[in-house]
């Protein structure tokens, strides 16, 4: 008898007492009495009359309840060889005084803050500091371009930006306020202070009357307490890109997202509180947002923060490293980290070096997890690894695997079932339902679950037109994918990358797939390049594992056989090219689209997250090696 079903079923059909149940589970200071306002769709409005505070479930609520003394954060930094280790009490005070810090320079509930840091724990501080009181947090990545920065600044009109003098990558310091100073002065709004953590690394120099000096200011300042807060008060807007170039900043409110992140700890993520639980993420994206800060410390785990990366700070073992060191029991990091170790290490020789035997569950999620990059992470730590997806908008898994509740039998290159609230479709373009196995847009029904975006910050319309029109009554994922005859999910590409051949609609993941498999590869990208004669013709890039002995070419004709003989001849697959590397953003998606307008020779921008623009100067090289773009 299934126990993920009729929890599945309750949340769609009985959604109100559902979700209401759920609503137990947190701290209110006035509990709502129905889940659901849903007068103005899509801008549905969870527990409504409801008040609560996010900074009081992380935090207070724990201290309260005796677990003061427990380890809130891990700080592990093998760029800068420290370690600190963070209480719950600690955390609490730190904050606290933070959130006065705040106060006194005129911050209140629903102000905006900037938060331009690395991974240190003054990132999360800064966050938890903003919920205290009610102010909005947006985090903006740090050493993202100033222009960029700038951007957000106008968009959301900070009272205040809270950064750090640098950021720490290997091999290299990347100095922050030089690049403020510069957002600031290219925007028309302009902050009324910048608070700034010196860094003994870099020391960054500071604007009298604008620019105030971490340490000095927190030193003088109040504890304050939480604000009761109204359960949709925005918690904070995180800036995502948009197909216009005009970043979007989705909004999450409050409970709903203190309800749905502390149910996934225990029921996806399968640990208990006081458990150390880590995602290899950064707190500039929604996966640091929502699992490095909010979901361990509402379920009262132990988060590690980690400024490092997972190979060279110091080797491909850093991950086994810290496991074992923190005794981690469920990690949670992108299927690029992976493939980056598997490249690096492919026969799991730093593994063999530590003790893991803690570890209980690997969770992937970011990019799209291909089955052998599934088969070696099985292969080399023998937990269960679980690929879920799920988006910035909806801030937690759209489908996933219930490692706390029935762990359902694993189909590689599948995030499972459904998470509760989603009630999942696949549409072809008239609207109409796709049969089992058959590909199309991935669209939720309305209204999606608690913890979900509630809207786009100044963009009401934007928010509809761009979610919501195409489908009625429906989410648009952007994603394309499948549903099979048993109710898994398959998502293979985002909607723009599935491409036409010669009138047949084909999935770039499922080439990926079948170049993945091919022992000497350890990742590829496959994107739809233009062509006269078929519309669009598939062009693949592969990235070798570091021990390959055959010649590139030798391997690329082997690729081209293995997706005729796995595909078919319909694929057309025959542009293939050995890189060196794949362009990326900072949270590890490979930049599929940029490279398919350089294959195309359209006009494009440098995205604004890529890891390093360096990068595609070498795709372009390599491309026109094969012929494209085409003259």
């Amino acid at each position: 008898m299934s126990r993920y079903a009729p929890i599945h079923e309750s949340s769609i059909a009985d959604r109100n007492n559902f979700w209401l149940k759920l609503a137990e589970d947190i701290h209110w200071f006035k509990a709502p009495s129905r889940a659901i306002d849903e007068a103005r769709p899509p801008f549905y409005q969870w527990y409504p009359d409801g008040t609560t505070n996010a900074c009081f479930n992380a935090l207070d609520h724990h201290v309260n309840e005796g677990r003061g003394d427990q380890h809130a954060i891990i700080y592990d930094s093998p760029v800068t060889n420290t370690q600190q280790k963070i209480t719950y009490s600690q955390l609490l005070d730190e904050v606290s005084r933070t959130a006065g810090m705040l106060l006194e320079k005129g911050v209140t509930a629903g102000d905006r803050v900037i938060v331009y840091m690395p991974m240190i724990p003054q990132a999360v501080v800064s966050m938890l500091a903003c919920a205290r009181i009610g102010a909005i947090h947006s985090v903006v990545f740090g050493g993202f371009a100033a222009n960029e920065l700038a951007v957000r600044i106008d968009d959301c009109s900070p009272k205040l930006i809270l950064a750090a003098s640098c950021g720490i990558e290997p091999g290299r310091t990347v100095e922050y306020k030089p690049l403020l100073d510069k957002a600031i002065e290219l925007a028309s709004h302009k902050p009324q202070a910048c608070i700034i953590l010196q860094r003994e690394q870099a020391q960054a120099s500071l604007i009298d009357g604008r620019d105030y000096d971490w340490q000095q200011t927190l030193a003088k300042a109040p504890a304050t307490e939480c604000a009761e807060l109204p359960a949709n008060h925005p918690l904070y807007i995180l800036y995502t890109s948009g197909t216009t170039g005009m970043p979007k900043g989705v909004v999450r409110d409050t409970a709903g997202g203190i309800v749905s992140l502390k149910w996934t700890m225990k029921n996806i993520y399968g640990v208990e509180p006081g458990e150390v639980y880590w995602a290899a993420s950064d707190v500039g994206w929604v996966v640091g947002h929502s699992y490095i800060v909010y979901a361990p410390l509402f379920h009262g785990n132990t988060t590690v923060l980690y400024e490092g990366k997972p190979v060279g700070t110091p080797d491909p073992g850093a991950f086994w490293r810290v496991i074992s060191e923190h005794n981690v029991k469920a990690l949670f990091t992108a299927p690029t980290a992976f493939r980056a170790i598997k490249k690096e290490d492919p026969n799991g020789d730093y593994l063999k070096k530590y003790d893991i035997s803690g570890l209980r569950s690997l969770f992937l999620a970011g990019e799209r997890c291909d089955p052998d990059t599934l088969a070696w992470a099985q292969d080399q730590l023998g937990v269960p690894v679980i690929d879920h997806w799920w988006q910035t908008e909806t801030g937690s898994s759209i489908c996933a695997n219930y490692l706390g509740i029935e762990l359902l039998p694993v189909k590689p290159g599948s995030p499972t079932k459904p998470a509760p609230g989603y009630q999942l479709k696949v549409l072809n373009s008239d609207g109409k339902e796709c049969s089992a196995g058959e590909i199309g847009a991935l669209v939720a029904e309305s209204p999606l679950p608690p913890g979900s975006f509630i809207t786009l910050w100044n963009a009401p319309d934007r928010y509809e037109s761009a979610y919501f029109s195409t489908f009625p009554g429906h989410y648009e994922t952007g994603d394309a994918g499948y549903i099979d005859e048993d109710g898994y999910v398959y998502v293979m590409a985002r909607t723009d990358d599935v491409i036409n051949v010669a009138g047949h609609r084909l999935s770039t993941g499922a080439m990926e797939e079948v170049l993945s498999g091919h022992p000497d590869v350890a990742e590829c990208a496959v994107m739809g390049a233009a062509d006269e004669l078929k519309g669009q013709l598939p062009v693949g890039l592969l990235v070798l594992n570091a021990n390959t002995q055959k010649a590139d070419n030798d391997i690329c004709r082997e690729v081209i056989q293995r997706v005729r003989d796995e595909i078919g001849p319909v694929a057309a697959f025959k542009n293939v090219v050995v890189v060196q590397r794949l362009p990326k953003t900072r949270s590890g998606k490979i930049l599929r689209a940029t490279m398919r307008s350089i294959a195309d020779g359209t006009e494009w921008k440098m995205p604004a997250t890529i890891d390093d623009p360096v990068i595609l100067d070498e795709i372009t090289e390599a491309l026109a090696g094969i012929g494209y773009p085409a003259a």
